[in-house]
């Protein structure tokens, strides 16, 4: 299964977008240039090859990609409830769908890699923390079509909008749980043996993504793969990202700046972080 975390430390509130944009300048000076090139690791060099630079193509992908057009232009209010750290306290207002969507959905060019991330490595299951509208978890779900995807939403009525995304789309092997993550998640573990891809997508503060992580990797074996959104969102992100970098128990990760890939793989016998333009 693959796990994808969206988490941080420090203080709660989002970087601004010139701290932002001058990160993501500082990532393209790091960063190796996304072709393999000076690349000595086989498993990454492939995960570059067969992953990262391929195309992800087929009509299903228009049909998603309409839909998050009509996500985008839906001017319907609906009552969100925040439980993550995209607030600092648990609150509950209208926002247009627009809006909201435009403020969480992934884009096309991440949650298609995301889809070819599980089409090549052929997880077990599939968990999503934080659902969203549901546009991501379709790219999820296209990649198994012969298992079902977990998807985990805090907010009713957005997890009412998923239901209707995969409705429309037509995507039957999606489960989603609605609720608050500390107590959905224990439920899930309960009846799983291993993880195999967790994409976690949802609280943006240290504690509880340190908490997830720990609970996901009692879990996990080497082929697991977690997934965590926003790595740099904010200093709580960053501050997470290096503390599971630095974890015993991973072995290898990716910084893709707006998504950080860890794998647990026993084969390697050092330690390595790469930071690849994507």
């Amino acid at each position: 299964m693959l796990l994808i975390l969206n988490v941080g430390k420090g203080s709660k509130m989002k970087y601004n977008k010139l701290t932002i944009l001058l990160k993501y300048v500082l990532y393209l000076i790091n960063a190796s240039n996304g072709r393999g090139h000076g690349i000595h690791s086989p498993f990454v060099f492939s995960f570059i090859k067969k992953v990262l630079n391929t195309k992800t193509q087929g009509d299903w992908v228009n049909e998603i990609e309409n839909y998050r057009a009509t996500l985008l232009n839906n001017q319907q209010e609906i009552n969100i409830v925040d439980l993550g750290a995209g607030a600092l306290l648990q609150t509950n207002k209208k926002k247009r769908i627009s809006m909201a969507a435009r403020g969480s959905l992934k884009s096309k060019k991440y949650s298609t890699l995301l889809n070819r991330i599980v089409a090549y490595y052929k997880p077990i299951s599939v968990l999503e923390m934080g659902t969203s509208f549901g546009i991501t978890t379709c790219y999820l779900a296209q990649a198994m079509p012969g298992a079902k995807v977990v998807t985990m939403e805090g907010a009713p009525a957005i997890a009412k909008e998923a239901l209707h995304t995969f409705s429309i789309l037509g995507f039957q092997n999606i489960q989603l749980v609605e609720g608050d993550f500390d107590k959905s998640l224990p439920l899930y573990f309960n009846s799983t043996t291993t993880i195999g891809v967790a994409y976690v997508d949802g609280n943006h503060s240290y504690e509880p993504t340190m908490r997830y992580f720990n609970l996901l990797l009692a879990k996990s074996n080497q082929d697991s793969i977690f997934i965590f959104d926003d790595i740099h969102w904010s200093r709580e992100m960053e501050m997470a990202w290096k503390e599971i970098k630095e974890d015993e128990r991973v072995s290898l990760t990716i910084d893709l700046f707006y998504i950080g890939i860890v794998f647990l793989k026993k084969e390697n016998k050092e330690k390595e972080n790469f930071i690849i333009r994507f």
